[in-house]
């Protein structure tokens, strides 16, 4: 059996440690003793992306906020996905997480990070709305398991209702909230209709061959 290996460890402000760990070709960054992201899931990451530019259409210079860069495949998407004009924003908290993606899952982040269209931000992604106003096309949060999955406690005001306000008021008009989650939740799907959102609760598959554990992805568009 191929042997698991710790490669790095890295402190979440206000959260616990996470450890990024390889088992030959595949990664993974764990979190105590959950497995955040794995390096052969990335199907619903890629549906977090390719779903919003589907619903975004062809609206013109568009400006994408994404919350958590993980291993990438999301805004890896994104940039495929989306016109050559768009903007996109990565608000990342921990300074690790580049590190690795820049280090040994380089092959993973395929330059991504390096395209002009990229703008990365080393910050908490609820600075980042709170300080916006109508100035977005699509905000995509991928920064905990889901709205009942915290990996640090500070991130529930992301999904709280004056979370989801601050979101809402920095969406243009006709703007997209997409949110994933490892599982379902009715609560938090009610929270966004009462925040005034139209929702669409889509059920996507943890691999990109259609397999794996089923993942949840709200997109929430404002009128």
């Amino acid at each position: 059996m191929i042997p698991l290996e710790h490669l790095a460890s890295a402190q979440v402000p206000g959260g616990e440690e996470l450890r990024l760990m390889r088992r030959g070709a595949d990664f993974m960054i764990v979190l105590d003793r959950n497995e955040l992201m794995n390096s052969r899931m990335s199907g619903s990451e890629e549906a977090l992306a390719e779903m919003t530019a589907e619903r975004l259409g062809a609206r013109p210079k568009q400006h994408w906020l994404i919350g958590g860069y993980g291993m990438g495949f999301t805004l890896r998407k994104a940039l495929e996905a989306t016109a050559p004009g768009t903007r996109l924003t990565v608000a990342e908290l921990v300074p690790e997480i580049i590190e690795w993606a820049r280090g040994p899952m380089a092959e993973l982040t395929a330059g991504g990070l390096d395209d002009p269209r990229t703008d990365l931000v080393h910050t908490d992604v609820a600075l980042a709305i709170a300080g916006a106003k109508g100035i977005y096309d699509a905000i995509l949060l991928d920064v905990d398991n889901g709205p009942d999955g915290l990996v640090r406690a500070d991130n529930g005001r992301l999904y709280s209702r004056e979370g989801l306000m601050a979101a809402k008021a920095a969406l243009k008009p006709g703007g997209v909230l997409a949110v994933w989650s490892a599982a379902p939740d009715p609560v938090f799907a009610s929270r966004l209709r009462k925040a005034g959102f139209a929702v669409d609760e889509v059920v996507v598959r943890a691999r990109s061959n259609g397999k794996g554990p089923r993942h949840v992805i709200w997109f929430a568009g404002r009128g």
